[in-house]
């Protein structure tokens, strides 16, 4: 057992979690094993497939996010937020799955999988958790924050951080 065991802080874990498609609506969100919501690291992953249907359908995406949030719905603001960070950046999202890359547009491979992963710190709050995402268009891992419904156990989004600027993929830069 090491000190940090012994102090309770828990170390670096991750896991894939691969899903078979982009959900495109609640009801194909509501038939992944994830959406139960009682796995944080399942939630995580299903926060980026949602979001990937953006340019899709916003209805839709905003519909099936509300219900990883849980009792705290997007707001106005919520959503302008996420119209000005994937407007006409789309590749954001799906440059956290694997096989995604600058060279290939961020066009990941099938089936869509994304690796999750905690640090030290993931955990500092009670009922509450940080988690890491790598996205191949930037050099430092991106975070999620959930929150735990103590009374359901399940895990609901709280914030979303990972959706600052990326590289360009190649497709896009002019000096590639």
């Amino acid at each position: 057992m090491g000190l940090f065991d012994f102090l309770g802080v828990k170390g670096n874990t991750s896991k894939t979690i691969t899903l078979p498609y982009i959900p495109r609506n609640i009801n194909e969100l509501m038939a992944l094993p994830g959406a139960q919501l009682k796995d944080e690291f399942e939630v995580a992953a299903l926060c980026v497939a949602v979001l990937c249907n953006w340019e899709n359908d916003r209805n839709a995406t905003i519909e099936m996010l509300n219900f990883l949030r849980g009792p705290r719905p997007l707001s106005p603001m919520d959503q302008q937020f996420l119209r000005d960070r994937l407007a006409g950046k789309q590749y954001k999202t799906y440059s956290f799955f694997h096989g995604a890359t600058v060279q290939n547009n961020y066009t990941p491979s099938l089936p869509f999988a994304i690796d999750v992963s905690t640090n030290p710190y993931s955990y500092d709050n009670e009922n509450m958790a940080t988690l890491h995402l790598r996205s191949a268009g930037a050099d430092s891992l991106r975070q999620v924050s959930l929150r735990k419904k103590p009374s359901t156990g399940q895990w609901f989004i709280w914030e979303i951080f990972f959706l600052s600027d990326i590289r360009t993929p190649a497709a896009q830069d002019p000096w590639a």
